[in-house]
């Protein structure tokens, strides 16, 4: 009987609109993201997305065995097809999904998926995500299956670029958990359960995360100013949800539809209309995230909203909304569960704020140490 027979996504992230204070286009440019394998399998598929792009994009791509830094094994190159053709074209608003390519891989190893841009490219679909799992490098020139690129020529990214997804052929115990949510998700807390779960002895479960800086559950910006912010709740969930072996969704999001709205007065993309009711936000978390989930037969755990007091936007009236949401989290029976972020990083004398250690300085987003306090809770109601 063959061992390996089901296929699940073992690395994802979601794909979004490109911060347009960099240049937009590319050139003669090779990508490089060392991605790290939970699980043992024989077979690979990747996907790529060009989602927000507004031109198609071409380039070829390769994966190679790495060392989980920008370095590979040039002896292991497997260069990527679609329909049989190396090179790889996605029109705007679209995904692809490559053919399948036979290669044995071990949990904990490191593969490399390197792209090459040769020719000026719509860098407009991409997603910025942080963690301890998290990096990818560029260079200038044509170095897709070179061991290592020029020094003077190579840079960090934290952008990943049309790579959206990997799933491998495994075994049928295996599974996926998607956390989906914001810049919080977006952040070190997804990264930081995942080496949770490899060093206490969780090996069938890879951590897939669906997050975009700025997005909200119930409106989208349609203007420049804040166009990578990306599509909302409605347009976002269901396609996110498509991935390969996922039987459990974590939620986490929301804070932006209560921390945006200013008024026009202060910014005319921000108005107080914008601003929802606690039922408002409830019904459209209801329809779009849990009944989508249940008509894909996934488990799903609402996660709460964090700490804002500090800033910018604070005001009493967003503390009061946010926690009305939060109770509604904890308590109804719609959801698996919740994992109750929000009294993970608290301050037990002052609920308002993060614990002073778990604060990065913004009073929005936690420190280092707040991240993997999320990823503590995520363990601790999940799989502890």
């Amino acid at each position: 009987m063959e061992k390996y027979t089901k296929w699940v996504a073992c690395w994802g992230n979601a794909t979004s609109i490109h911060d347009q204070t960099e240049s937009r286009f590319a050139k003669n440019l090779t990508l490089r993201y060392p991605i790290r394998m939970v699980f043992n399998g024989s077979a690979l598929r990747l996907h790529f997305s060009n989602i927000s792009g507004t031109e198609a994009v071409r380039f070829t791509a390769a994966v190679a065995r790495s060392e989980g830094k920008r370095r590979i094994d040039p002896e292991t190159v497997i260069p990527l097809t679609k329909d049989g053709q190396e090179l790889l074209v996605i029109e705007p608003g679209k995904e692809i999904v490559t053919d399948v390519i036979a290669m044995d891989v071990t949990a904990g190893e490191y593969l490399s998926v390197s792209l090459y841009l040769p020719d000026y490219t719509d860098m407009n679909a991409a997603v910025l995500i942080t963690g301890c799992l998290s990096r990818g490098y560029y260079a200038y020139g044509s170095c897709r299956d070179d061991a290592d690129f020029r020094n003077d020529d190579a840079r960090n990214t934290r952008w990943y670029y049309f790579l959206n997804t990997i799933d491998i052929l495994t075994e049928e115990g295996n599974h996926a958990l998607i956390c989906y949510g914001d810049s919080i998700t977006a952040q070190d807390w997804p990264d930081e359960l995942a080496m949770m779960l490899w060093k206490e002895g969780h090996r069938d479960v890879a951590v897939i995360r669906r997050a975009i800086s700025g997005t909200r559950i119930l409106r989208e910006y349609s203007c420049i100013t804040y166009a990578a912010y990306g599509r909302c709740g409605e347009f976002r969930f269901a396609g996110e949800m498509e991935t390969a072996g996922a039987d459990t969704v974590l939620i986490q999001h929301g804070i932006n539809d209560i921390i945006h709205p200013v008024g026009t007065e202060t910014n005319i993309f921000r108005p107080w209309s914008d601003l929802p009711k606690v039922k408002e936000m409830t019904d459209a978390y209801t329809k779009l995230y849990i009944e989508e989930a249940r008509r894909r037969g996934l488990a799903v755990y609402g996660g709460t909203l964090l700490p804002i007091a500090g800033w910018r936007t604070y005001a009493d009236f967003r503390e009061k909304l946010k926690n009305s949401f939060n109770d509604w989290l904890r308590t109804t029976e719609l959801l698996d569960g919740c994992v109750d972020f929000d009294k993970a990083v608290r301050d037990p004398e002052h609920p308002e704020c993060f614990r002073s250690e778990y604060d990065s300085g913004d009073h929005l987003h936690p420190s280092l140490e707040g991240y993997k306090a999320m990823a503590d809770c995520v363990m601790e109601a999940l799989f502890r």
